[in-house]
């Protein structure tokens, strides 16, 4: 039986059914509505294609195709689309972006045979677009082609060379190009691996004391690449090179004395020159002290660098990244060089001037030493803007004033005679009068030693030489010493040979008849 509070409870329940039935009811109209078609905006197609403009042209298509393609990495499909697009339209104003893209997708998919076709392509692209913006872009990408397969400096250096030159005809084909900061510092790296090699073969000659090999090289590096990092210990090894031509002449015992002393003074000025330049251009590079220290040796003047040189040494100094342990360890896997001591600043070489070459280093090795050679004969004119001085007291003899032999004469005897004794007195370097005293030259390193006097004493008459003792009178002999000591004797006399213990073998052979007796 149903009660009131049963029936109260089921009316509450239909009530609330009944609400949402009615909610869903009333929201079913406002889902059925349709909905209003959007009118077509009326659009440009003339307008640029690459401002972001929605366009079905047929073209647009086939290169926004190629784009997404080339993003994900399927290089086959983008360069197919862009082909397709480029045969099919060729008054397409997509022409020129589907050609440098076809660019792109060799540089991008990489390896040899693909960065070889990626160049071609660019170089195509200069070819029938040198006007456009993207050109420089274009000649960019061929040098970065070659950088990109350059190997460490005692490897093939090919591609350093054709990255070196690629870098130089785009600066100087589009000065104004927003890339040439870029391709500056690329252009930097890339000297600093070429003269990085030119140093390593210059430092091998020199190691084998090859001078004419070791200055050829050294010299092409200090003139084609003076941003080169190592500049002032190659400056530092061409003066070491010309210090050891010196030291060859000076053990050449063969040349003339005025002649070796001729061509030891041409190639120390041409190594106090090499260490000058350390300090007038290098300043505060590391190896400045060591210049200093050999010119000092040499005693030689010390330069001192102008504060501009000073500032622009400087600003390459600081701009040179330290090679840390990782650049290191990094070096040893992957095949190309190591370019972080490359300058950031200043302006790279443009033109590269000729080539210093040993053949040319030994012609005027030669020159030098035929030179030397007329400057030693008697009669020689003496060399232009120098003329011949008197040598000093206490100077060596010079090459130009050879010294004049000692004289000899004779010295009076203690009694006042001329006597038969003969002295020898020490006659001063010609061209001197023997009684001025020598001046001391407040500058010279070694000072003279000993008394200023050179006028030696008068000889005396030598003393008579004592009576012999021990000769022996004309009629007769010698004594003989017949008391011999008796170990003396026993000293003279020899063991007797034991044989008994040596084998029949050493024993000495028989000889003629003898070999018949078997006994």
């Amino acid at each position: 039986m149903f009660t009131t509070k049963t029936l109260n409870r089921n009316a509450g329940r239909l009530t609330a059914t009944l609400g949402i039935l009615t909610l869903a009811l009333t929201m079913v109209p406002a889902q059925a509505k349709t909905k209003v078609p959007k009118t077509k905006k009326n659009q440009d197609l003339s307008a640029n294609p690459l401002a972001n403009v929605s366009s079905r042209q047929p073209d647009k298509e086939l290169f926004d195709k190629a784009m997404i393609a080339l993003k994900k990495g399927r290089f086959d499909v983008a360069r197919l689309d862009l082909q397709t697009l480029l045969n099919t339209y060729p008054e397409s104003e997509y022409q020129m972006r589907a050609k440098l893209a076809v660019g792109d997708s060799w540089f991008k998919e990489g390896g040899t045979a693909a960065l070889t076709q990626a160049e071609a392509e660019y170089n195509d692209f200069i070819t029938f677009f040198p006007q456009a913006p993207e050109a420089a872009e274009a000649k960019m990408k061929v040098a970065d082609i070659y950088f990109m397969q350059m190997e460490k400096p005692d490897r093939d250096f090919n591609n350093a060379v054709h990255a070196e030159q690629a870098y130089r005809e785009m600066i100087n084909q589009f000065p104004d190009s927003s890339l040439v900061p870029r391709a500056k510092q690329k252009l930097r790296e890339t000297q600093e691996v070429l003269g990085e090699r030119e140093f390593l073969i210059g430092q091998y000659y020199a190691s084998r004391e090859n001078w004419a090999g070791a200055i050829a090289r050294l010299q092409t590096v200090a003139d084609t690449y003076p941003l080169y990092s190592r500049s002032d210990q190659l400056w530092l090894t061409i003066g070491d090179a010309y210090s050891g031509e010196a030291r060859s002449v000076e053990a050449a015992k063969a040349l003339p004395g005025s002649v070796r002393e001729r061509l030891n003074q041409i190639y120390l000025d041409k190594a106090a020159a090499a260490y000058g330049k350390i300090i007038v251009r290098y300043p505060m590079a590391p190896h400045v002290e060591d210049a200093r220290d050999r010119l000092v040796a040499m005693n030689r003047p010390v330069p001192e660098p102008t504060q501009e040189a000073v500032a622009e040494n400087d600003a390459e100094e600081r701009s040179r990244q330290p090679v840390r342990f990782t650049d290191k360890t990094l070096g040893l896997i992957k095949h190309g060089p190591l370019v972080v001591e490359a300058a950031h600043v200043g302006e790279p070489t443009m033109t590269a001037p000729s080539r210093t070459i040993a053949p040319s280093i030994t012609k005027e090795n030669q020159q030098i030493f035929a030179s030397a050679f007329r400057a030693s004969q008697p009669g020689a004119p003496a060399e232009a803007g120098k003329t011949a001085e008197p040598t000093g007291a206490n100077e060596p003899p010079r090459s130009d004033q050879p010294q004049a032999p000692l004289q000899f004469e004779n010295v009076p005897d203690s009694s006042g005679g001329s006597g038969n004794s003969v002295g020898a007195s020490i006659v001063s370097a010609p061209n001197a009068a023997p009684a001025a005293k020598p001046e001391e030259d407040p500058n010279a390193v070694v000072k003279s030693v000993g008394p200023t006097e050179t006028k030696l004493p008068e000889a005396e008459a030598p003393a008579a030489a004592p009576e012999q003792v021990n000769d022996v009178k004309s009629g007769s002999t010698p004594a003989q010493n017949t008391a011999a000591p008796a170990d003396a004797k026993a000293s003279k006399k020899k063991p007797k040979l034991d044989q008994s213990d040596e084998s029949s073998s050493k024993k000495k052979k028989k000889k003629g008849l003898s070999k018949l007796n078997p006994f």
